[in-house]
Protein backbone atom coordinates (compact mmCIF):
# COMPACT_ATOMS: atom_id res chain seq x y z
CA UNK A 1 0.00 0.00 0.00
CA UNK A 2 2.97 2.65 0.79
CA UNK A 3 4.53 1.81 -2.91
CA UNK A 4 1.36 2.85 -4.42
CA UNK A 5 0.85 6.02 -2.25
CA UNK A 6 4.53 6.66 -3.36
CA UNK A 7 4.10 5.85 -7.25
CA UNK A 8 0.76 8.42 -7.02
CA UNK A 9 2.44 11.35 -5.70
CA UNK A 10 5.58 10.81 -8.35
CA UNK A 11 2.50 11.24 -11.02
CA UNK A 12 1.36 14.09 -9.09
CA UNK A 13 4.92 15.70 -9.00
CA UNK A 14 5.30 15.01 -12.66
CA UNK A 15 1.62 16.70 -12.97
CA UNK A 16 3.01 19.60 -11.18
CA UNK A 17 6.48 20.17 -12.83
CA UNK A 18 4.42 20.13 -16.32
CA UNK A 19 2.16 23.17 -14.79
CA UNK A 20 5.13 25.33 -13.97
CA UNK A 21 6.41 24.67 -17.46
CA UNK A 22 3.45 25.36 -19.36
CA UNK A 23 3.36 28.70 -17.05
CA UNK A 24 6.28 29.29 -17.57
CA UNK A 25 6.61 28.50 -21.36
CA UNK A 26 2.79 30.56 -22.22
CA UNK A 27 4.16 33.71 -20.12
CA UNK A 28 7.98 33.96 -21.44
CA UNK A 29 7.82 32.34 -25.11
CA UNK A 30 4.49 33.20 -26.47
CA UNK A 31 3.17 36.13 -24.47
CA UNK A 32 6.20 37.40 -23.75
CA UNK A 33 5.11 38.60 -20.45
CA UNK A 34 7.86 40.88 -17.87
CA UNK A 35 5.17 41.12 -15.24
CA UNK A 36 6.87 39.20 -12.19
CA UNK A 37 4.02 39.84 -9.79
CA UNK A 38 1.49 38.15 -12.57
CA UNK A 39 3.95 35.39 -13.30
CA UNK A 40 4.37 34.87 -9.07
CA UNK A 41 0.24 34.60 -8.95
CA UNK A 42 0.02 32.20 -11.28
CA UNK A 43 3.11 30.13 -9.92
CA UNK A 44 1.37 30.48 -6.74
CA UNK A 45 -2.36 29.37 -7.86
CA UNK A 46 -0.94 26.22 -9.72
CA UNK A 47 0.85 25.70 -6.65
CA UNK A 48 -1.70 25.53 -4.40
CA UNK A 49 -3.79 23.38 -6.62
CA UNK A 50 -0.82 20.76 -6.38
CA UNK A 51 -1.02 21.09 -2.42
CA UNK A 52 -4.93 20.51 -2.82
CA UNK A 53 -4.47 17.26 -4.19
CA UNK A 54 -1.44 15.96 -3.56
CA UNK A 55 1.55 15.50 -0.50
CA UNK A 56 3.09 18.46 1.44
CA UNK A 57 6.84 17.39 -0.41
CA UNK A 58 5.23 17.72 -3.84
CA UNK A 59 3.81 21.02 -3.11
CA UNK A 60 7.53 22.26 -1.67
CA UNK A 61 9.10 20.45 -4.91
CA UNK A 62 6.96 22.32 -7.36
CA UNK A 63 7.29 25.59 -5.19
CA UNK A 64 11.56 25.34 -5.38
CA UNK A 65 10.95 24.69 -9.24
CA UNK A 66 8.63 27.61 -9.52
CA UNK A 67 11.09 30.41 -7.47
CA UNK A 68 13.83 29.17 -9.83
CA UNK A 69 11.81 29.50 -12.90
CA UNK A 70 10.39 33.48 -11.46
CA UNK A 71 13.62 34.02 -11.10
CA UNK A 72 15.26 33.02 -14.20
CA UNK A 73 13.06 34.31 -16.36
CA UNK A 74 11.17 36.88 -15.33
CA UNK A 75 13.37 38.90 -12.70
CA UNK A 76 16.35 41.03 -13.88
CA UNK A 77 18.77 40.50 -15.25
CA UNK A 78 16.52 37.68 -16.95
CA UNK A 79 18.46 35.15 -18.33
CA UNK A 80 20.42 34.56 -15.33
CA UNK A 81 19.79 33.45 -11.91
CA UNK A 82 21.77 36.55 -10.57
CA UNK A 83 19.77 39.20 -8.10
CA UNK A 84 20.88 42.78 -8.56
CA UNK A 85 18.20 44.04 -6.79
CA UNK A 86 17.75 43.45 -2.99
CA UNK A 87 13.39 43.95 -2.92
CA UNK A 88 13.89 40.99 -5.53
CA UNK A 89 15.46 38.73 -3.02
CA UNK A 90 12.53 39.66 -0.54
CA UNK A 91 10.10 38.82 -2.87
CA UNK A 92 11.39 35.39 -3.68
CA UNK A 93 11.54 34.78 -0.37
CA UNK A 94 7.98 35.89 0.14
CA UNK A 95 6.89 34.15 -2.57
CA UNK A 96 8.76 30.26 -0.96
CA UNK A 97 6.94 31.34 2.16
CA UNK A 98 3.73 31.93 1.07
CA UNK A 99 4.00 28.52 -1.32
CA UNK A 100 5.61 26.33 1.79
CA UNK A 101 2.91 27.80 4.20
CA UNK A 102 -0.13 27.27 1.93
CA UNK A 103 1.05 23.84 0.79
CA UNK A 104 1.48 22.97 4.30
CA UNK A 105 -2.47 24.13 5.07
CA UNK A 106 -3.38 22.85 2.47
CA UNK A 107 -1.96 19.13 3.16
CA UNK A 108 -3.27 19.61 7.21
CA UNK A 109 -6.79 20.50 5.67
CA UNK A 110 -6.40 17.26 3.49
CA UNK A 111 -5.09 15.11 6.32
CA UNK A 112 -7.85 16.25 8.75
CA UNK A 113 -10.53 15.29 6.21
CA UNK A 114 -8.60 12.13 5.46
CA UNK A 115 -8.73 11.38 9.34
CA UNK A 116 -12.56 12.06 9.73
CA UNK A 117 -13.36 9.75 6.77
CA UNK A 118 -11.30 6.93 8.15
CA UNK A 119 -13.02 7.76 11.64
CA UNK A 120 -16.37 8.02 10.60
CA UNK A 121 -15.21 3.98 8.45
CA UNK A 122 -14.40 2.98 11.44
CA UNK A 123 -17.35 4.07 13.42
CA UNK A 124 -19.50 2.64 10.58
CA UNK A 125 -17.54 -0.84 10.89
CA UNK A 126 -18.07 -0.90 14.47
CA UNK A 127 -21.60 -0.46 13.81
CA UNK A 128 -21.40 -2.96 11.20
CA UNK A 129 -19.50 -5.19 13.93
CA UNK A 130 -22.32 -4.72 16.51
CA UNK A 131 -24.88 -6.18 13.99
CA UNK A 132 -23.09 -9.38 13.35
CA UNK A 133 -22.89 -9.30 17.16
CA UNK A 134 -26.38 -9.64 17.95
CA UNK A 135 -27.18 -11.77 15.14
CA UNK A 136 -24.64 -14.31 16.98
CA UNK A 137 -26.39 -17.14 18.64
CA UNK A 138 -25.56 -19.22 21.50
CA UNK A 139 -23.18 -22.18 20.13
CA UNK A 140 -19.77 -23.28 21.21
CA UNK A 141 -18.30 -21.38 17.77
CA UNK A 142 -19.78 -18.10 19.03
CA UNK A 143 -16.35 -16.54 19.97
CA UNK A 144 -14.60 -18.11 16.45
CA UNK A 145 -17.40 -16.32 14.87
CA UNK A 146 -16.73 -13.05 16.74
CA UNK A 147 -13.09 -13.07 15.33
CA UNK A 148 -14.08 -13.55 12.13
CA UNK A 149 -16.46 -11.11 12.13
CA UNK A 150 -13.66 -8.49 13.41
CA UNK A 151 -11.61 -9.49 10.43
CA UNK A 152 -14.06 -9.22 7.72
CA UNK A 153 -15.37 -6.04 8.40
CA UNK A 154 -11.96 -4.27 9.40
CA UNK A 155 -9.97 -5.98 6.40
CA UNK A 156 -7.51 -7.84 8.81
CA UNK A 157 -5.36 -10.71 8.15
CA UNK A 158 -5.72 -12.62 11.49
CA UNK A 159 -7.60 -11.57 14.39
CA UNK A 160 -6.77 -13.53 17.41
CA UNK A 161 -9.05 -13.83 21.08
CA UNK A 162 -7.22 -14.90 23.19
CA UNK A 163 -9.04 -15.93 26.64
CA UNK A 164 -6.91 -17.10 29.65
CA UNK A 165 -7.70 -20.71 30.96
CA UNK A 166 -6.73 -22.78 33.82
CA UNK A 167 -4.10 -24.87 32.02
CA UNK A 168 -3.32 -22.25 29.20
CA UNK A 169 -4.58 -20.14 26.57
CA UNK A 170 -7.53 -20.63 24.19
CA UNK A 171 -7.26 -18.51 21.12
CA UNK A 172 -9.91 -17.91 18.88
CA UNK A 173 -8.70 -16.82 15.59
CA UNK A 174 -9.80 -16.41 12.10
CA UNK A 175 -8.31 -14.83 9.15
CA UNK A 176 -7.14 -14.98 5.69
CA UNK A 177 -3.88 -16.21 7.76
CA UNK A 178 -2.57 -18.62 10.48
CA UNK A 179 -0.40 -17.15 13.22
CA UNK A 180 1.03 -17.93 16.83
CA UNK A 181 1.91 -16.76 18.99
CA UNK A 182 4.06 -17.12 21.91
CA UNK A 183 2.43 -17.79 25.15
CA UNK A 184 4.66 -15.54 27.34
CA UNK A 185 4.35 -12.85 25.47
CA UNK A 186 0.51 -13.23 26.13
CA UNK A 187 1.25 -13.76 29.58
CA UNK A 188 3.29 -10.52 29.88
CA UNK A 189 0.70 -8.29 27.85
CA UNK A 190 -2.24 -9.44 30.39
CA UNK A 191 0.12 -8.97 33.34
CA UNK A 192 0.41 -5.53 32.31
CA UNK A 193 -2.81 -4.86 31.33
CA UNK A 194 -3.92 -5.49 35.56
CA UNK A 195 -1.59 -3.35 36.45
CA UNK A 196 -3.06 0.79 36.92
CA UNK A 197 -5.14 1.77 34.02
CA UNK A 198 -4.08 4.91 32.43
CA UNK A 199 -5.72 7.30 29.95
CA UNK A 200 -3.71 8.95 26.83
CA UNK A 201 -6.28 11.37 25.82
CA UNK A 202 -4.24 12.14 22.28
CA UNK A 203 -4.65 8.78 21.21
CA UNK A 204 -8.10 8.27 22.91
CA UNK A 205 -6.61 4.81 24.94
CA UNK A 206 -6.04 3.10 27.25
CA UNK A 207 -2.92 1.98 28.97
CA UNK A 208 -1.73 -1.83 27.84
CA UNK A 209 -1.24 -1.72 24.09
CA UNK A 210 1.75 -3.91 23.00
CA UNK A 211 3.42 -5.05 19.59
CA UNK A 212 4.65 -8.44 19.66
CA UNK A 213 6.02 -10.71 17.01
CA UNK A 214 4.62 -13.90 16.12
CA UNK A 215 6.33 -17.13 15.55
CA UNK A 216 6.24 -16.27 12.01
CA UNK A 217 7.76 -12.53 12.29
CA UNK A 218 4.47 -11.31 11.95
CA UNK A 219 3.82 -7.88 13.90
CA UNK A 220 0.62 -8.53 15.74
CA UNK A 221 -1.00 -5.40 17.94
CA UNK A 222 -2.33 -6.60 21.43
CA UNK A 223 -4.85 -4.47 23.26
CA UNK A 224 -6.58 -5.75 26.14
CA UNK A 225 -10.26 -6.84 25.86
CA UNK A 226 -12.13 -4.98 29.43
CA UNK A 227 -14.92 -5.12 31.37
CA UNK A 228 -15.09 -2.07 33.11
CA UNK A 229 -11.37 -1.91 34.51
CA UNK A 230 -11.02 -5.61 34.39
CA UNK A 231 -8.86 -7.64 31.63
CA UNK A 232 -10.66 -10.74 30.89
CA UNK A 233 -8.14 -11.76 27.82
CA UNK A 234 -6.36 -10.12 24.43
CA UNK A 235 -7.31 -8.72 21.22
CA UNK A 236 -4.65 -9.48 18.35
CA UNK A 237 -5.01 -7.75 15.08
CA UNK A 238 -2.24 -8.18 12.31
CA UNK A 239 -2.30 -6.87 8.63
CA UNK A 240 -3.41 -3.19 8.17
CA UNK A 241 -2.96 -0.66 11.00
CA UNK A 242 -5.74 0.11 12.92
CA UNK A 243 -5.67 3.80 14.59
CA UNK A 244 -5.26 2.79 18.14
CA UNK A 245 -8.05 4.71 19.45
CA UNK A 246 -10.47 3.00 16.97
CA UNK A 247 -8.03 -0.27 18.28
CA UNK A 248 -9.59 0.39 21.74
CA UNK A 249 -13.05 0.83 21.18
CA UNK A 250 -13.01 -2.44 19.10
CA UNK A 251 -11.93 -4.62 22.32
CA UNK A 252 -14.44 -3.16 24.16
CA UNK A 253 -17.02 -4.26 21.96
CA UNK A 254 -15.41 -7.67 21.68
CA UNK A 255 -15.27 -7.94 25.11
CA UNK A 256 -18.92 -7.23 25.33
CA UNK A 257 -19.54 -9.67 23.06
CA UNK A 258 -17.36 -12.28 24.57
CA UNK A 259 -19.03 -11.59 27.76
CA UNK A 260 -22.60 -12.12 25.30
CA UNK A 261 -21.64 -15.53 24.14
CA UNK A 262 -20.34 -16.83 28.02
CA UNK A 263 -24.10 -15.22 29.15
CA UNK A 264 -25.89 -17.12 26.15
CA UNK A 265 -23.52 -20.92 26.99
CA UNK A 266 -24.29 -20.58 30.47
CA UNK A 267 -28.29 -19.54 29.80
CA UNK A 268 -28.67 -22.27 27.48
CA UNK A 269 -27.13 -24.73 30.31
CA UNK A 270 -29.36 -23.79 32.83
CA UNK A 271 -32.38 -24.15 30.51
CA UNK A 272 -31.46 -27.66 29.50
CA UNK A 273 -30.85 -28.12 33.25
CA UNK A 274 -34.68 -26.68 33.61
CA UNK A 275 -36.11 -28.65 30.75
CA UNK A 276 -33.96 -31.87 32.36
CA UNK A 277 -35.65 -30.89 35.62
CA UNK A 278 -38.85 -30.47 34.14
CA UNK A 279 -39.04 -33.56 32.25
CA UNK A 280 -38.04 -35.59 35.32
CA UNK A 281 -41.15 -34.16 37.72
CA UNK A 282 -42.96 -34.37 34.89
CA UNK A 283 -42.12 -38.56 34.36
CA UNK A 284 -42.57 -39.07 37.89
CA UNK A 285 -45.94 -37.63 38.05
CA UNK A 286 -46.74 -39.97 35.16
CA UNK A 287 -45.22 -42.68 36.16
CA UNK A 288 -47.06 -42.45 39.57
CA UNK A 289 -50.34 -41.43 38.08
CA UNK A 290 -50.14 -44.43 35.29
CA UNK A 291 -48.35 -47.39 36.86
CA UNK A 292 -51.37 -47.15 39.93
CA UNK A 293 -53.88 -48.52 37.83
CA UNK A 294 -52.20 -51.54 35.88
CA UNK A 295 -50.59 -52.51 39.02
CA UNK A 296 -53.67 -52.52 41.69
CA UNK A 297 -55.18 -54.36 37.96
CA UNK A 298 -52.50 -57.27 38.14
CA UNK A 299 -52.68 -57.34 41.66
CA UNK A 300 -56.02 -58.22 41.78
CA UNK A 301 -56.15 -60.55 38.49
CA UNK A 302 -53.28 -62.25 40.47
CA UNK A 303 -54.82 -63.15 43.11
CA UNK A 304 -58.09 -64.03 41.76
CA UNK A 305 -56.04 -66.37 39.92
CA UNK A 306 -54.81 -67.61 43.37
CA UNK A 307 -58.71 -67.85 44.45
CA UNK A 308 -59.97 -71.39 45.42
CA UNK A 309 -63.11 -70.17 44.08
CA UNK A 310 -62.16 -69.10 40.40
CA UNK A 311 -63.15 -71.81 37.71
CA UNK A 312 -61.18 -72.07 34.48
CA UNK A 313 -63.08 -69.64 32.83
CA UNK A 314 -62.96 -66.96 35.44
CA UNK A 315 -58.78 -67.61 35.32
CA UNK A 316 -58.41 -67.50 31.56
CA UNK A 317 -60.47 -64.01 32.28
CA UNK A 318 -58.51 -62.90 34.76
CA UNK A 319 -54.45 -64.13 32.76
CA UNK A 320 -56.50 -61.72 29.69
CA UNK A 321 -56.66 -59.13 32.21
CA UNK A 322 -52.82 -59.28 33.38
CA UNK A 323 -51.09 -59.92 29.53
CA UNK A 324 -53.23 -56.30 28.84
CA UNK A 325 -51.98 -54.54 31.44
CA UNK A 326 -48.55 -56.13 31.23
CA UNK A 327 -48.72 -54.72 27.37
CA UNK A 328 -50.00 -51.47 28.88
CA UNK A 329 -46.87 -51.10 31.16
CA UNK A 330 -44.53 -52.05 28.19
CA UNK A 331 -46.20 -48.94 26.16
CA UNK A 332 -45.85 -46.82 28.88
CA UNK A 333 -42.35 -48.01 29.64
CA UNK A 334 -41.56 -47.78 25.50
CA UNK A 335 -42.73 -43.84 25.74
CA UNK A 336 -40.59 -43.00 27.89
CA UNK A 337 -37.63 -44.27 26.62
CA UNK A 338 -38.77 -42.45 23.48
CA UNK A 339 -39.35 -39.35 25.09
CA UNK A 340 -35.94 -39.45 26.41
CA UNK A 341 -34.39 -40.51 23.38
CA UNK A 342 -35.76 -37.31 21.74
CA UNK A 343 -35.06 -35.22 24.56
CA UNK A 344 -31.08 -36.02 24.42
CA UNK A 345 -31.58 -35.95 20.44
CA UNK A 346 -30.41 -39.48 20.20
CA UNK A 347 -32.85 -40.58 17.87
CA UNK A 348 -31.03 -41.48 14.62
CA UNK A 349 -33.02 -41.61 11.45
CA UNK A 350 -32.52 -44.70 8.41
CA UNK A 351 -33.80 -44.25 5.34
CA UNK A 352 -35.37 -46.64 3.00
CA UNK A 353 -37.73 -47.44 0.22
CA UNK A 354 -41.08 -48.63 1.63
CA UNK A 355 -44.88 -48.34 0.11
CA UNK A 356 -47.06 -46.45 2.41
CA UNK A 357 -48.96 -49.46 2.56
CA UNK A 358 -46.05 -50.90 4.38
CA UNK A 359 -45.95 -47.84 6.59
CA UNK A 360 -49.49 -47.98 7.59
CA UNK A 361 -49.69 -51.60 8.38
CA UNK A 362 -46.54 -51.61 10.57
CA UNK A 363 -48.21 -48.58 12.53
CA UNK A 364 -51.88 -50.53 12.93
CA UNK A 365 -49.95 -53.61 14.16
CA UNK A 366 -48.29 -51.66 16.75
CA UNK A 367 -51.83 -50.19 18.40
CA UNK A 368 -54.01 -53.42 17.24
CA UNK A 369 -55.21 -54.04 20.85
CA UNK A 370 -56.50 -50.60 20.68
CA UNK A 371 -57.84 -50.46 17.46
CA UNK A 372 -59.58 -53.72 17.69
CA UNK A 373 -62.70 -52.31 19.13
CA UNK A 374 -63.18 -50.01 15.76
CA UNK A 375 -63.96 -49.94 12.01
CA UNK A 376 -60.75 -49.41 10.39
CA UNK A 377 -60.80 -47.74 6.81
CA UNK A 378 -57.38 -47.40 5.16
CA UNK A 379 -56.56 -45.60 1.97
CA UNK A 380 -52.73 -46.20 1.18
CA UNK A 381 -51.00 -46.24 -1.75
CA UNK A 382 -49.38 -49.48 -2.93
CA UNK A 383 -48.36 -48.05 -6.21
CA UNK A 384 -45.61 -45.32 -5.28
CA UNK A 385 -42.59 -45.87 -2.71
CA UNK A 386 -40.76 -43.01 -0.76
CA UNK A 387 -37.80 -42.65 0.66
CA UNK A 388 -38.30 -42.38 4.68
CA UNK A 389 -37.46 -44.07 7.67
CA UNK A 390 -40.13 -46.66 8.19
CA UNK A 391 -39.63 -47.38 12.06
CA UNK A 392 -39.85 -43.55 13.01
CA UNK A 393 -42.93 -43.17 10.73
CA UNK A 394 -45.00 -46.20 11.65
CA UNK A 395 -43.93 -45.22 15.22
CA UNK A 396 -45.36 -41.98 14.86
CA UNK A 397 -48.47 -43.07 13.15
CA UNK A 398 -49.18 -45.42 15.59
CA UNK A 399 -49.39 -42.70 18.35
CA UNK A 400 -51.80 -41.18 16.33
CA UNK A 401 -53.91 -43.90 15.39
CA UNK A 402 -54.14 -44.70 19.11
CA UNK A 403 -54.97 -41.14 19.73
CA UNK A 404 -57.90 -41.78 17.41
CA UNK A 405 -59.16 -44.87 19.05
CA UNK A 406 -59.28 -43.75 22.49
CA UNK A 407 -61.03 -40.91 22.13
CA UNK A 408 -63.89 -42.06 19.48
CA UNK A 409 -66.81 -44.15 20.57
CA UNK A 410 -66.54 -47.99 20.16
CA UNK A 411 -67.54 -49.18 17.29
CA UNK A 412 -66.91 -45.93 15.03
CA UNK A 413 -64.85 -46.07 12.14
CA UNK A 414 -61.00 -44.82 12.00
CA UNK A 415 -60.11 -43.55 8.84
CA UNK A 416 -56.72 -43.81 7.11
CA UNK A 417 -54.88 -41.96 3.79
CA UNK A 418 -52.05 -41.48 2.51
CA UNK A 419 -50.83 -39.25 -0.66
CA UNK A 420 -47.95 -39.39 -2.48
CA UNK A 421 -46.28 -35.89 -3.97
CA UNK A 422 -43.14 -35.06 -5.89
CA UNK A 423 -41.58 -34.25 -2.72
CA UNK A 424 -43.56 -35.51 0.34
CA UNK A 425 -45.53 -38.30 1.76
CA UNK A 426 -48.94 -37.40 3.89
CA UNK A 427 -50.44 -39.12 5.71
CA UNK A 428 -54.14 -38.18 7.13
CA UNK A 429 -55.94 -39.87 10.05
CA UNK A 430 -59.49 -38.73 10.74
CA UNK A 431 -62.15 -40.42 13.58
CA UNK A 432 -65.45 -40.12 14.78
CA UNK A 433 -65.00 -38.78 18.18
CA UNK A 434 -66.20 -34.92 19.35
CA UNK A 435 -63.90 -33.18 18.37
CA UNK A 436 -60.55 -31.46 19.57
CA UNK A 437 -61.97 -28.60 22.12
CA UNK A 438 -60.31 -25.18 20.98
CA UNK A 439 -58.11 -24.55 24.10
CA UNK A 440 -56.62 -28.07 23.67
CA UNK A 441 -55.57 -26.69 20.19
CA UNK A 442 -52.72 -25.02 20.48
CA UNK A 443 -51.13 -27.40 23.43
CA UNK A 444 -51.87 -31.07 21.90
CA UNK A 445 -48.49 -31.62 21.14
CA UNK A 446 -46.65 -29.84 24.14
CA UNK A 447 -45.22 -32.91 26.47
CA UNK A 448 -47.36 -34.22 29.46
CA UNK A 449 -50.25 -32.51 27.87
CA UNK A 450 -53.88 -33.96 28.14
CA UNK A 451 -57.03 -32.39 27.40
CA UNK A 452 -60.03 -32.22 29.78
CA UNK A 453 -61.65 -35.13 27.98
CA UNK A 454 -58.65 -37.06 29.13
CA UNK A 455 -58.10 -35.82 32.83
CA UNK A 456 -62.22 -36.93 32.64
CA UNK A 457 -61.78 -40.37 31.70
CA UNK A 458 -58.17 -40.92 33.73
CA UNK A 459 -56.08 -42.38 31.14
CA UNK A 460 -53.17 -41.08 28.44
CA UNK A 461 -49.80 -39.80 29.85
CA UNK A 462 -49.84 -37.02 27.50
CA UNK A 463 -46.60 -38.38 25.57
CA UNK A 464 -48.03 -39.77 22.74
CA UNK A 465 -48.60 -36.60 20.55
CA UNK A 466 -45.66 -34.91 21.66
CA UNK A 467 -43.51 -38.37 20.60
CA UNK A 468 -45.23 -38.29 17.38
CA UNK A 469 -44.11 -34.46 16.82
CA UNK A 470 -40.25 -35.30 17.99
CA UNK A 471 -39.86 -38.74 15.70
CA UNK A 472 -41.15 -36.33 13.09
CA UNK A 473 -38.82 -33.92 13.35
CA UNK A 474 -35.64 -36.08 13.26
CA UNK A 475 -36.93 -37.12 9.65
CA UNK A 476 -37.83 -33.36 8.73
CA UNK A 477 -41.47 -33.75 8.95
CA UNK A 478 -44.29 -32.36 10.98
CA UNK A 479 -47.64 -33.14 12.19
CA UNK A 480 -50.66 -31.20 13.01
CA UNK A 481 -54.31 -31.56 14.17
CA UNK A 482 -57.71 -29.88 12.99
CA UNK A 483 -61.22 -30.38 13.45
CA UNK A 484 -62.63 -32.29 10.25
CA UNK A 485 -65.41 -31.07 8.85
CA UNK A 486 -68.76 -33.10 9.67
CA UNK A 487 -67.57 -33.54 13.06
CA UNK A 488 -64.47 -35.63 14.68
CA UNK A 489 -60.41 -35.06 14.68
CA UNK A 490 -58.28 -34.83 11.92
CA UNK A 491 -54.54 -35.70 12.14
CA UNK A 492 -52.10 -34.85 9.09
CA UNK A 493 -48.57 -36.37 9.01
CA UNK A 494 -46.40 -34.78 6.38
CA UNK A 495 -42.72 -36.72 5.86
CA UNK A 496 -40.26 -34.60 3.02
CA UNK A 497 -39.25 -38.03 1.11
CA UNK A 498 -38.45 -38.71 -2.42
CA UNK A 499 -40.96 -41.00 -4.46
CA UNK A 500 -40.72 -43.56 -7.30
CA UNK A 501 -42.93 -45.94 -8.66
CA UNK A 502 -43.11 -49.41 -6.92
CA UNK A 503 -41.79 -52.37 -9.20
CA UNK A 504 -43.91 -55.57 -8.64
CA UNK A 505 -41.79 -59.04 -8.11
CA UNK A 506 -43.19 -59.78 -11.67
CA UNK A 507 -42.09 -56.72 -13.30
CA UNK A 508 -38.72 -57.00 -11.68
CA UNK A 509 -38.83 -60.74 -13.12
Amino acid sequence: MKHGSITHDLKRLALALMAVSMVTVLYGRWLHLTNSTIAALTYLFAILVTAAVSALWVAIAASVLALLCLNYFFMPPVGTFTIVDPQNWVALLVFLAVSVVASNLSASVRARAREALGRRDELSRLFDLSRDILLITESASAVTQLAGAIARRFGLEWVGICLPTADGWHIHDAGTRTLTLATSDLGAALHDARGVIEFDARDRTYGGHRQIQSVEHVSVALVPLRLGGRAIGLLGTAGRTIEPGTLDALAGVAAIAVERAQFLEERQAAALAQRSNELKSALLASLGHDLRTPLTAIRVAASNLLARWSNDEERQQQGEIVLMEVERLSGLFQDILDMARIETNSVATEREWVTPAEIVEAAVAQVQHTLHTHRLSIEAEGDWTVQVDPRLTSAALAHVLENAARYSPEGSTVSVASTVSADALRIVVRDEGSGIAALDLAHLFDRFYRGAEARQRSFGTGMGLAITRGLLAVEGGRVWAENAQGGGAQFSIEVPAASRPAVSTMDSL
